[in-house]
């Protein structure tokens, strides 16, 4: 089941002759295309039924279907040009913040004139096998960004071993590459030090999963910045979270039930600061007026709410960016890199969420 005349098909030798797809098998099949790509890269941690594979191989057989791979005359030719980065990540549909990484990968990228290719791991490591031998294989790849969805030590496949490599969002420990992660403890200090700037003395702190890297350094900037402005560290004013609206709502409650409450709640993320907000609304507090509420990420659902919640950027972008160039500057232009790690600041955002105290 092969296209009419090859228009809009793969190039290559044969992409005259209408070259079947993995599209086509998986009509074939009748089964998804992410399962044919499953089974014909023999992804073992797949969980396909005998059956399925079965039926997706034989599909392959009817219609002539061979993976790009098994052209070693085109792959393995030696004049290939190394224009592609190889960005690794181990989830990127649970989050917003890989995408936005990844948009600053691609643009610096292409602005250097090369290209992105992405592969995800799901954290399985049958799969990130696979994703090691694509791509190995792949001549076009210069070199690889191996990133995690949230801040965390890793242990680099071994793989990569000689091939230039840049960690993004990720360390190891000892330092083994170049890692560009985000300036944690700068944000919870500049958010903190934001509101005790505005005349605030008791300032809430929903954070984190506690385990976390990030709920870890968020809360030592908030510590930071109530000392710099000689505010005592008050721990019944903290909160663990998940990160999740409910439980900034839960929190928020908690806090503005205290005899003393604060007067202004800083979240470690922009989703539990809009829990909090709904929690000030319930007691019938106005947000700014009666409580300030700063967020943490500054995601794009953070301009709409009322009043737009004030917080501090994540650098995803910008870490991309840095990524991108750190590879560059080790895979083409041969410079030797000690291995380091590059912490990258986010300013904050101020909108209508924060205001001074009214005793001020």
């Amino acid at each position: 089941m092969a296209r009419g005349n090859g228009k809009g098909a793969d190039t290559g030798e044969d992409a005259g002759s209408g070259r079947p797809t993995m599209t086509d098998v998986a009509r074939v099949a009748g089964v998804s295309q992410s399962s044919v790509s499953l089974v014909l890269n023999e992804m073992s941690g797949a969980r396909i039924s005998a059956e399925t594979q079965s039926r997706v191989r034989e599909a392959a057989h009817k219609i002539g279907y061979k993976l790009p791979n098994v052209r070693r005359d085109i792959v393995e030719a030696p004049d290939v040009e190394k224009d592609t980065i190889a960005f690794i990540v181990d989830e990127i549909s649970t989050s917003p913040h890989p995408v936005v990484s990844l948009d600053g990968i691609r643009d610096y990228a292409f602005e250097q004139g090369l290209m992105v290719s992405t592969h995800v791991t799901r954290s399985n490591p049958d799969l990130q096998d696979a994703v090691m031998r694509s791509v190995l294989r792949d001549k076009s790849v210069m070199g690889v960004i191996y990133a995690t969805v949230f801040t965390r030590k890793v242990s680099v496949p071994s793989q990569l071993k000689g091939i230039p490599t840049v960690l993004l969002n990720c360390y190891t420990e000892p330092r083994q590459h170049t890692a560009i992660v985000p300036g944690e403890v700068a944000g919870g200090f500049s958010a903190t030090a934001h509101l005790t700037a505005l005349g605030h003395k008791r300032i809430g702190f929903i954070n984190g999963e506690p385990w976390m890297d990030a709920a870890v350094d968020r809360l030592k900037g908030y510590k930071q910045a109530l000392a710099t402005a000689d505010i005592a560290f008050n721990e019944n004013l903290v909160r663990n979270g998940d990160w999740l609206p409910l439980r900034g709502y839960e929190a928020g409650l908690e806090l503005l039930s205290l005899a003393n409450p604060p007067t202004a709640i800083f979240c470690g993320n922009d989703l539990m600061a809009i829990g909090v907000m709904e929690a000030a609304a319930e007691r019938g507090l106005r947000v700014p007026d009666d409580l300030s509420v700063m967020g943490y990420d500054d995601q794009e659902l953070a301009r709409y709410t009322h009043p737009p919640l004030s917080t501090l950027v994540l650098p995803n972008y910008e870490m991309g960016q840095k990524a991108a160039e750190m590879l560059i500057d080790m895979a083409i232009h041969g410079k030797t890199l000690r291995p380091m790690t590059i912490k990258v600041d986010g300013p904050i955002v101020v909108r209508g969420s924060v205001a001074p105290p009214v005793s001020v």
